[in-house]
């Protein structure tokens, strides 16, 4: 590859958002006041809410989003009373932070950063990780999973949408595999190209190995987990779960 999958696909997630990616709208003021007022939830997978029993109570509780940019989770959570950080590498999905926090006057950290790379903050930081569907966009997983360890405190949960790999077996219509796992356009020429060609980006399938087991490497204790469908398309008509949610907590290993 000539570029840097990183930055194409920083670039496809802009223009995914230009063009109305549901992923890239921002909550409405009704929303927000909504929330303000304890009335709220917020997605990790495409279609399941997060259960409110996964979450302490957030007021004055250092939150952040990991890849979550969009301006539909980090203003649910400040209308909950946390202190958020959010980090993207999509300009345009940081502007719909920006453009909700202008809206609702209220202040929110916003650094648009690459999380293939070291988190550019201090350990022990953060009270809560809010990191939806986003590692497909990231060819190795485990080096974030220890990264949000040490910026967690002790007792710091790490929510964390993740998709199973079984999208990246099927073609557009998802009526014939197509493509043996792993899913890996870095390393197979027919995966790049038709990669480019469909403007998905640079994606990558990843194994339970690396994900439950790359929490578990870190360090994280799973405490929670559920399925999720893609909310449309062939294989949501069939009731095939496609992505999970995990729940993990970080535990001083002296308790």
């Amino acid at each position: 590859m000539e570029k840097k999958y990183q930055d194409i696909n920083s670039k496809v997630i802009d223009s995914w958002v230009e063009e109305g990616w549901e992923w890239g709208i921002p909550i409405d003021q009704e929303t927000y006041k909504k929330a303000t007022q304890g009335d709220w939830f917020v997605l990790l997978t495409p279609t399941k809410k997060v259960p409110k029993e996964w979450f302490f109570d957030l007021k004055d509780k250092k939150v952040l989003g990991l890849a979550s940019g969009g301006g539909q989770q980090m203003p649910i959570f400040n209308a909950l009373g946390a202190k958020c950080t959010v980090l993207d590498y999509s300009k345009k999905q940081l502007q719909s932070e920006e453009e909700v926090a202008k809206r609702e006057n209220y202040q929110i950290e916003i650094i648009h950063a690459d999380m293939t790379k070291p988190l550019p903050f201090a350990d022990k930081t953060f009270d809560l990780i809010f990191h939806p569907v986003s590692n497909v966009y990231v060819k190795e997983v485990k080096p974030i999973f220890k990264e949000c360890y040490r910026v967690l405190k002790d007792g710091g949960i790490l929510l964390s949408g993740l998709d199973n790999g079984v999208n990246f077996l099927f073609d557009d219509d998802e009526d014939k595999l197509k493509y043996k796992q792993p899913f890996d356009p870095t390393i197979n020429i027919d995966q790049y190209e038709d990669s480019i060609k469909n403007n998905n980006g640079i994606q990558f399938s990843h194994s339970l190995n690396e994900q439950i087991g790359g929490q578990l490497e870190a360090g994280f204790i799973l405490t929670n987990i559920y399925d999720d469908t893609n909310g449309y398309g062939r294989l949501h008509d069939f009731n095939v779960n496609t992505f999970f949610a995990t729940r993990a907590i970080k535990k001083d290993i002296k308790d």
